[in-house]
């Protein structure tokens, strides 16, 4: 008979939405993220993470997403798998819960880029292991992590903030919903007819979230300015008809005049420079794009030690 006393399984934590933490641990992981930038930079930074395996399933390539996650798993300590459908039994019809029980009995957390946001919610259901969303179509929290790590670094807290969105109610504009939730900023939203941000998300934060009938209202003494690209990854077909109903809601250095004086300007990159940003706007000393680019490595160390220490 096995007298030993039954093992006791923690909850395993996911980052599917910014909604998957609270305000406080949200506050915490930011903190942190400033942290670990800083000791990379002054040589301190230490292999927290000995012996610690990331697989990495991309169905959406990413320059910005795979750089950033397999640098930070080597500064942490441990080693990052990328996996593209080439490489896995995803991309040949294995069904999600099956390559969810397999892959995360062999490694410590799994990193997922990809279409639908069910697919991700289907695989951390069967995950043994946390699962972070680098991208689904619906939302990108990771790029909110870098994004809000950005504007403390450089302006201070978000709570009270404007911020101005300009463009499609995508994936970015879902994210920084969800954002202005868990950071109490005001969100104004200026997106063509027919490219509005979903409407049930709005109401959730409806105290929040204004909609605006121009850029120009928007922006208006906004603190922050933000944009992304007009046609993403999946919707290239429809670049044309996008660019003609997207032609007013270019951000620039006319529209950025009518923020505040200190605002930012993020985009979350790639940009296509005049496009939806005017090329001089991307290098100009309110754009934090760069900064904000590279946040992405140490917010989601802070974010992988975060579910890895649970």
């Amino acid at each position: 008979m096995n007298s030993r006393a039954p093992q006791t399984h923690k909850t395993v934590r996911h980052f599917l939405t910014l909604n998957d933490i609270s305000k406080t641990e949200l506050q915490d992981i930011i903190a942190r993220a400033i942290e670990l930038k800083t000791e990379v930079y002054e040589g301190r930074d230490k292999p927290l993470l000995e012996r610690k395996v990331m697989g990495m399933i991309f169905e959406k390539s990413s320059t910005r997403t795979r750089v950033s996650f397999e640098t930070g798993m080597a500064q942490l300590g441990g080693h990052a798998m990328f996996l593209s459908p080439r490489d896995t039994q995803l991309g040949r019809g294995e069904p999600i819960e099956d390559s969810a029980r397999v892959l995360s009995r062999m490694v410590d957390i799994v990193m997922i880029r990809t279409f639908g946001h069910d697919i991700i919610e289907r695989f951390a259901a069967y995950s043994k292991v946390p699962v972070i969303n680098a991208l689904t179509d619906q939302f990108h929290p990771c790029q909110l992590l870098a994004d809000i790590q950005t504007f403390v670094e450089l302006r201070g807290s978000m709570q009270g903030k404007s911020v101005a969105w300009i463009g499609d109610g995508n994936n970015m504009c879902n994210s920084y919903i969800n954002a202005a939730g868990l950071c109490d900023f005001e969100l104004r939203i200026a997106a063509p007819e027919g490219f509005a941000p979903d409407a049930d998300l709005v109401a959730s934060q409806k105290h929040r979230i204004k909609l605006c009938a121009t850029p120009t209202e928007a922006v208006r003494n906004a603190d922050l300015v933000v944009t992304d690209t007009w046609a993403s990854m999946g919707q290239e077909e429809e670049k044309g008809a996008r660019e003609r109903a997207f032609a007013d809601y270019q951000v620039n250095s006319e529209l950025m005049s009518h923020a505040a004086a200190d605002a930012l300007f993020m985009h979350c990159l790639p940009a296509y420079r005049g496009k939806e940003v005017s090329a001089e706007l991307l290098d100009a000393p309110d754009s934090a794009v760069w900064q904000e680019a590279e946040n992405r490595l140490h917010a989601q160390k802070a974010l992988i030690e975060f579910l890895l220490t649970q």
